[in-house]
């Protein structure tokens, strides 16, 4: 005879066979029981016994209000003074997969976030070119439009850790990038459509908000992967990703993807402008500067665990997953090894979901924690050769005082009792200075 179905009953039949299938995995969180208190309890709570908010209630959706936290974060540090010339940063610890939602894509502004009429706005195309031309919205979405992902990385990112550890939070560390889905038309495109002249080697791209910000642009990239986008994730840009308009330039520095794009000039000389001279230049050991130097090289972050997401919570002999994000602007993610004792041994992680040129990517290592303090680096490598540096030969090279293009290893500290720190494993600078052949 067949036992007679009860709610509890029903209860802990689920468990059990989720508990078995969880068993048959490596990571086992818990065991969860039929008869805990919160379980039977939580069959009692409002959402479980009134009716919920009506559909047409939020007519753009929200997030659940637990999840509060989960927002973009400022600092006077990383500003100009006030927040209209600053960055918001995006709170990758906090992220799954590879695509970063818009309410949370990271944000910079040069002059304050243009609220800009579609309808008003248009796109000039001109100078060395055979048919100057002037396009709306509207005509841009007539022609063939495709949606691909990648990443957008500000090349300061990192920035305030280039003497030492600054921040000892991953959003302020490493939250100038964001990962998403664009759909918009190949420049290409518009390109053949104006005819560019032989003589055009230069692109200068600007925006149409209070800075007017331009960067010079080689044509050769032009007339590669470059886009002119109009929306993200599906919809129409926000206003702080440049709606209606933004210049997309795949695995480029972000300050590149000009926001309200409104104007393509092309000439057979760069421009010089200020973004690309007093600023996003890099001062070397010897003096010099360098100047134009725009891939994003390769990078890799350990998100779980982090300063923002420490091991607190965990029992020796806990299995955990540690992951991170990699990304390359110079290709596509090969590899990623984690070390457990700064940098002197590595295994390799795994890469999970996708894997695709000029994105972020997942990597993920299931560790057994044993109560032991480790210093945990991730170092990942690219299909082009790139390998991420240590904090040593990235300072050798590019010496301390240049704030751009940081990509060396990031060292997290896990204490004894869980908590992370940001540290950063090298040699004495006297010592790199001298195997570098500084200058005095």
């Amino acid at each position: 005879m067949a036992e007679k179905l009860t709610r509890r009953s029903f209860l802990k039949s689920a468990f059990s066979t989720a508990t078995a299938a969880a068993a048959a995995t490596a990571l086992v969180p818990g065991v969860a029981r039929a008869e805990d208190d919160i379980v039977i309890k939580e069959l009692k709570q409002p959402w479980g016994t009134k009716l919920g908010d009506p559909v047409d209630k939020h007519p753009y959706g929200m997030p659940s209000p637990y999840e509060h936290n989960v927002i973009r974060r400022t600092h006077k540090l990383l500003s100009s003074g006030d927040m209209y010339a600053s960055v918001a940063m995006c709170p990758i610890q906090d992220l799954d997969g590879i695509i970063t939602p818009n309410g949370l894509f990271f944000c910079r502004d040069h002059g304050g976030t243009a609220q800009i009429d579609p309808n008003q706005h248009r796109l000039m195309i001109h100078g060395l070119v055979e048919k100057p031309m002037v396009f709306s919205l509207e005509d841009l979405k007539k022609l063939p439009s495709e949606s691909r992902i990648h990443f957008i990385e500000c090349p300061a990112n990192g920035s305030a850790e280039w003497r030492a550890p600054q921040f000892d939070t991953i959003q302020f560390m490493k939250g100038m990038m964001s990962c998403a889905e664009w759909t918009g038309v190949r420049l290409k495109t518009l390109l053949d459509i104006v005819g560019l002249k032989p003589n055009a080697k230069w692109m200068l791209a600007e925006g149409v908000d209070n800075s007017h910000m331009g960067r010079t642009i080689p044509v050769e990239k032009a007339l590669d992967d470059a886009m002119v986008v109009w929306a993200q994730n599906g919809e129409a840009l926000r206003p702080e990703q440049g709606y209606p308009l933004r210049l997309l330039l795949p695995g480029w520095e972000g300050n590149l993807n000009v926001k309200w794009l409104g104007r393509l000039e092309f000439s057979d000389k760069p421009w010089h402008a200020k973004e690309e001279t007093s600023k996003y230049t890099m001062l070397l050991p010897n003096g010099k500067a360098v100047q134009y130097f725009w891939p994003i090289e390769v990078n890799s972050v350990i998100t779980s665990p982090c300063p923002d997401k420490p091991w607190t919570h965990l029992k020796k002999g806990d299995l955990v997953e540690i992951e991170g994000l990699a990304w390359s602007g110079q290709g596509t993610i090969k590899g990623v090894d984690i070390s457990f004792d700064g940098g002197k041994n590595w295994v390799e992680a795994s890469l999970k979901g996708l894997v695709l040129p000029k994105a972020w990517t997942r990597f993920s290592y299931v560790y057994k924690w044993d109560g032991k303090p480790i210093l945990l680096s991730s170092r990942a490598y690219d299909d082009s050769g790139n390998v991420q540096p240590t904090v040593g030969q990235e300072i050798a090279k590019m010496g301390v005082e240049g704030i751009y293009h940081r990509n060396a290893i990031v060292t997290w500290e896990v204490k004894a009792n869980g908590e992370v720190h940001n540290v950063q494993i090298r040699k004495p600078l006297e010592e790199i200075a001298k195997k570098a052949g500084w200058r005095k």
